[in-house]
């Protein structure tokens, strides 16, 4: 059980360290759906579409996400904290 609780912890502790970007309400929406659609933070109220897309774009270019395209639709992939959740280790690679 002590072994669980430490790696459980650590977990979260890398979890927190990749939340260091961005707005509380943006940052909360990526690590809450880390596969993101420009409408889930319109439907949030945290920015119109346009400013959404500006948002998204620049974290893309810092690699916090990735960007997908499906159909009409981009998705935006929180890929770091994808991995961190899938892995077992709770080893990171800081943002760049």
């Amino acid at each position: 059980m002590a072994e669980t609780a430490a790696w459980t912890t650590a977990k979260i502790a890398a979890i927190r360290l990749l939340q260091r970007i961005y707005s509380r309400e943006l940052v909360d929406t990526i690590f809450e759906l880390p596969y993101c659609l420009i409408s889930n933070l319109i439907e949030r109220d945290i920015a119109a579409r346009q400013t959404v897309s500006v948002y998204f774009k620049e974290l893309v270019k810092a690699g916090v996400l990735e960007e997908r395209v499906f159909g009409r639709e981009k998705l935006f992939i929180h890929s770091k904290l994808t991995q961190l959740l899938t892995s077992e280790k709770n080893i990171l690679t800081p943002y760049s």
